[in-house]
């Protein structure tokens, strides 16, 4: 199972020296991934619920744009792979997403992981121009487009959203046919997007009984689709939070050897804080301690 990790982008650490030499430690260490998480803005109203519970941003805190901040790790690293947890569709046209994404890829000689979501803020969504009661079917529709972009020698589409022809796309991406795409969410509508448009699933903020449940269901939505469940690929995102810290690293190891049983095949844990000394701190934890243990497991 491999392992990855955050990148600082918030906060004190929302500078480019954070980003550079945490990417570039994190490399060293042989982290398997590097992450990052997608908002534009905070609006100071939230109608809807935040997946791990209370959202964690204050609305003025700072926060780089995700995929600058992804491009940038790009450059300044030449192994980990490069993903999204989750870049969320309605934030941005398709067309010039699809460029920015293909664009990572090409600067990081093929590393891009394409973690998407259709997002939960209702506010967010909105001022972006994002139908938020239509957001499914909206983001459906973007990954159709993704795929037409990457994949089309003379693209073109016609949908509900969005229209297009007559036009170029390069460069294409290095990973042929495109970069593997995971889909974040949990409910009905997610797992189906899940099998019909993804290639993996990737979750949040669940226990090992919470994501075996959650497995089930995923396995049913295959079944229905008729789309092998061993050819989804499994991953999650952990927050290594003050309250695991204290259980001690063995708490860590079990853990997450709890999901490398139930199949996972990749695992990012957040250990975000305002302080870069404390995160490298946490990154010599995981990659000097846990990882070599769960690596036995």
């Amino acid at each position: 199972m491999d392992i990855g990790c955050h990148l600082p982008t918030q906060g004190p650490l929302a500078t480019r020296e954070a980003l550079v030499t945490f990417a570039q430690e994190a490399e060293k260490r042989k982290v398997a991934s590097l992450w990052i998480s997608d908002h534009v803005i905070f609006p100071r109203q939230a109608t809807g619920s935040y997946p791990g519970g209370r959202f964690p941003h204050p609305p003025d805190r700072a926060y780089l744009e995700p995929v600058v901040a992804l491009t940038a790790a790009a450059v300044c690293t030449t192994r980990a792979r490069l993903g999204s947890s989750v870049f969320i569709l309605g934030h941005r046209h398709p067309v010039v997403m699809a460029k920015m994404l293909t664009s990572i890829d090409a600067l990081s000689n093929g590393r891009l992981i394409c973690g998407v979501g259709v997002g939960w803020w209702k506010e967010e969504l909105e001022i972006l121009g994002a139908p938020f009661h239509a957001r499914g079917r909206h983001a459906d529709e973007i990954l159709r487009i993704f795929k037409a972009l990457w994949t089309e020698e003379n693209p073109s589409f016609a949908g509900e959203f969005f229209h297009f022809r007559d036009i170029g796309f390069a460069p294409k991406p290095v990973q042929k046919p495109y970069p593997p795409i995971w889909v974040g969410g949990d409910s009905p509508g997610a797992f189906r997007r899940v099998v019909t448009l993804g290639d993996g699933w990737h979750a949040t903020s669940k226990t090992p009984a919470e994501l075996e449940e959650a497995l089930g269901r995923l396995r049913a939505a295959a079944d229905a689709g008729r789309r092998p469940f061993e050819g989804i690929e499994l991953s999650l995102r952990l927050a290594l939070n003050d309250k695991l810290l204290a259980e001690g690293p063995q708490a860590i190891v079990n853990l997450l050897g709890e999901y490398k049983r139930l199949g996972l095949s990749h695992v990012l844990i957040d250990f975000r804080r305002d302080d870069l000394t404390k995160m490298l701190e946490l990154l010599d934890l995981v990659t000097g301690t846990v990882r070599p243990a769960v690596d036995r497991a």
